[in-house]
């Protein structure tokens, strides 16, 4: 069930009304009207996947009661690496093991050495990184004694199966959400406003843009060999839009979703194209995943702590993960690397942490020295986006080879031909709107917000019809 379809069109309100006119007595009610409708909402996408997240949700549950109880700091660190372990060994299987298997047949292929690995054939369950680093920030604060373990199974079935942030995020953390789920929500007619605002601007980044980037982009990488300098710029400045656009939208769309059910979920973007390095740009973009892994591995292996060797070691540990958890593909560690090496200079030079204010333009120096700032931090993101897009490192490479060797900066036709230098234009707006947005809470919401509104839904219709793409990036991981 895509947020995008007819069938969440229909699903979300049958839901709502649930909740807000057979619920709303008791927090009790609510909470088992939000889970079965999670759980109808994780099968949609195949039933057969339902154990694990059970298997999961009670695997942390009864994990998390055994580390409380635990009257030694072994038996402790035993449950909690028990846990561990498991859930990790889940997410390895599915998701990476082929990986391995054929990697490691590869190697051995360049010595010499002929080998057949066993693959699996296995379907890689939606959401299963999600849901997996849910429960172990959950396990990780209950060992370290951040919070209490959940009693109440219910309540934690919950946490970890919420509908809105599923499958595709934000990574919530127990401190933040449970406390949220253990009391009864009261309906407020504001907070419903505004989520159905940033619904509507979430499909507008989804739908209006991403979609119709991607329709380009995909043109563009999949025959990149006949593409010239201009097609190949914009074939990456398309995908850095149309993974934004999809990402972002999908977490609007999760987070005003959750405002209609009285519940805020944690803020996942911050409008990462106007950073000024990339060290702001890492502290705008997949928020919750970037914190996790600041605050869950960072830290833990020393975080800033000691020398420059030892800092530079974490940081890299840290990208490369973080590309790593993105998909069993040479591409993500690649495209990890790759950040990690923009980051190396901040480190070294103690400016990774200088660009944490936010800023205002003028007629001055420092303001274009601000712009050149954004530009360049915005051309090596894309420059790195084309290895998370490319089927191959070598692909990766030889379209980046072409961009700077076939300069000829014209117009070429597309299969896909549809509103090619419109498309441009399209983009340029959606920049100006984001810039205008950028220091506000809500997009549409102020001012001619109903006008605003009226020309989202417009804008959604007219360019959804034309959309043959559905499903989010983010699904795959």
């Amino acid at each position: 069930m895509f947020f995008n379809s007819l069938h969440f069109a229909i699903f979300l309100p049958i839901v709502f009304i649930m909740y807000w006119f057979v619920g709303h007595k008791s927090k009790i009610n609510q909470n088992y009207i939000l889970i079965l409708a999670s759980y109808y909402f994780y099968s949609c996408w195949d039933w057969r996947f339902l154990f694990l997240l059970v298997f999961s949700t009670l695997l942390d549950y009864v994990s998390a009661m055994k580390i409380e109880k635990s009257h030694t700091k072994s038996e402790r660190k035993m449950w909690l690496w028990l846990c561990i372990t498991i859930n990790l060994g889940f997410l390895g299987i599915f998701k990476y093991y082929n990986f391995f298997a054929s990697s490691f047949a590869e190697l051995l292929h360049s010595f010499g050495v002929t080998a057949s690995p066993i693959l699996l054939k296995l379907i890689l369950p939606v959401g299963i990184s999600f849901y997996t680093f849910h429960g172990l920030s959950y396990i990780i604060d209950i060992y370290y004694k951040r919070i209490k373990s959940e009693k109440n199974f219910v309540d934690y079935s919950l946490f970890v199966s919420y509908f809105p942030l599923l499958v595709a995020g934000p990574i919530e953390r127990a401190t933040h959400l449970l406390p949220q789920i253990k009391v009864r929500r009261k309906f407020e007619f504001e907070k419903a406003k505004e989520g159905i605002y940033q619904i509507v601007w979430g499909l507008v980044k989804k739908v209006v843009i991403a979609d119709s980037c991607a329709n380009y982009a995909n043109e563009i990488f999949n025959h990149y060999t006949t593409m010239n300098s201009l097609s190949l710029v914009l074939g990456a400045i398309y995908f850095a839009f149309q993974i934004y656009g999809d990402f972002s939208g999908y977490s609007d769309i999760a987070l005003g979703t959750s405002k209609l059910f009285g519940i805020d979920l944690l803020r996942n973007f911050n409008y990462p194209y106007f950073s000024r390095d990339i060290a702001e740009f890492w502290r705008k973009w997949h928020i919750s995943l970037s914190s996790w892994f600041r605050d869950y591995l960072y830290i833990p292996l020393g975080g800033s702590k000691g020398n420059k060797l030892f800092q530079i070691r974490n940081t890299f540990i840290i990208f490369v993960v973080s590309g790593f958890w993105h998909g069993a593909s040479w591409t993500y560690l690649a495209w990890g690397f790759i950040n990690a090496l923009y980051f190396l200079p901040l480190l070294l030079l103690n400016r990774n942490r200088k660009n944490v204010d936010d800023f205002t333009l003028k007629l001055d120096f420092e303001s274009f020295r601000t712009l050149f700032n954004i530009l360049i931090t915005f051309s090596i993101t894309c420059l790195a986006w084309i290895f998370f897009r490319a089927k191959t490192i070598t692909d990766a490479f030889l379209y980046i080879k072409r961009m700077f060797q076939d300069l000829h900066f014209s117009t070429q036709y597309f299969r896909i031909e549809r509103y090619s230098h419109e498309l441009i234009y399209l983009v340029l707006i959606f920049v100006l709107i984001e810039w205008n947005n950028r220091t506000k809470i809500e997009p549409i919401s102020g001012k001619y917000s109903w006008l605003k509104l009226g020309l989202c839904l417009a804008a959604i219709l007219a360019l959804g019809v034309f959309s043959d793409i559905k499903e989010f990036i983010y699904f795959q991981f």
